[in-house]
């Protein structure tokens, strides 16, 4: 007895001195395709993307800013902009507390950023929307962002580029407010398309609801990430509603690419440059 209660002592002891060095959170991270445990910066290094079986991780929209455009060559327009609460919307919580609890959360004032930049030395209107906000999901704010940007990018006869990454469609706490913004900025491409120029559309996961069934869709070039789920309703939603097996891959990047949705797939450390060289091809 009196040995294990030495031993145990000793133990005591040992962890006093010698206390256990806890790993730091965020220095492993878990692929969600292949469950691989990965060193976290490994991943940074490698544009979010899994080196063991290609994953592409979903990012942020300053991310996307970081990895597309040229360094320090953003200028953000409409940044302050925010959105107003006109059906006095209440769910779990006032619309207001959601959007401020999103913004503290996210850092994001809406689920879209909008501005100019250079791409290889090609001054363009970039555009990029964020799942971590509500889903990405198109309020009143995303769409008017949006159009201007786009109208902007019209009027200065510049290219144009939109990075959807919108797992929601209309934002349902602003109802038809919401839902007419599908039609505003589609209106907004009809016009810059009529005066010439160019407009790239980047899909990524997820590409969904109204953004899918709007914007994302009218690109002169569509291309995405690979495995990249793209659609209106969810594959689940569909075959719950249906009733018929899905076709295997539904709904991906590649299906789409076989069915002659999206003109290309590309990988993300190429899509800086497709980018660029599909603006060069065009540009006069």
């Amino acid at each position: 007895m009196s040995l294990i209660g030495g031993e145990t002592k000793m133990t005591q002891s040992w962890h006093e001195h010698f206390p256990s060095k806890k790993v730091p959170e965020g220095v492993w991270t878990r692929c969600d395709s292949c469950q691989a445990t990965l060193y976290h910066k490994d991943v940074e290094r490698n544009l979010h993307v899994c080196p063991q079986c290609d994953h592409h991780f979903t990012i942020t929209a300053h991310q996307r800013i970081e990895q597309l455009l040229d360094a320090d060559t953003f200028e953000e327009w409409h940044a302050s902009m925010t959105p107003g609460d006109p059906l006095g919307f209440n769910d779990r919580r006032p619309y207001p507390e959601r959007i401020a609890a999103e913004q503290k959360k996210t850092g994001l004032n809406e689920a879209a950023i909008v501005g100019q930049g250079f791409i290889k030395g090609i001054r363009t209107v970039f555009c990029v929307t964020d799942s971590s906000f509500i889903m990405g999901s198109m309020g009143s704010v995303v769409g008017e962002k949006l159009t201007r940007a786009i109208e902007e990018a019209t009027r200065r006869s510049l290219p144009l580029v939109i990075v959807s990454g919108s797992g929601g469609g209309a934002r349902m706490h602003e109802g038809i407010f919401s839902l007419m913004q599908m039609a505003k900025v589609s209106a907004a491409l009809a016009r810059h398309n009529a005066s010439g120029r160019l407009y790239i559309s980047v899909l990524t996961h997820p590409t969904m609801g109204g953004v899918a069934a709007s914007f994302a869709s009218l690109g002169d070039f569509i291309v995405a990430e690979p495995k990249a789920l793209i659609g209106f309703a969810g594959p689940k939603v569909i075959q719950q509603t249906v009733r018929v097996r899905l076709p295997e891959g539904f709904q991906t990047s590649e299906f789409l690419l076989e069915h002659g949705f999206i003109d290309r797939i590309v990988h993300r450390r190429d899509l800086r440059g497709v980018i660029a060289q599909l603006i060069d091809y065009v540009l006069p």
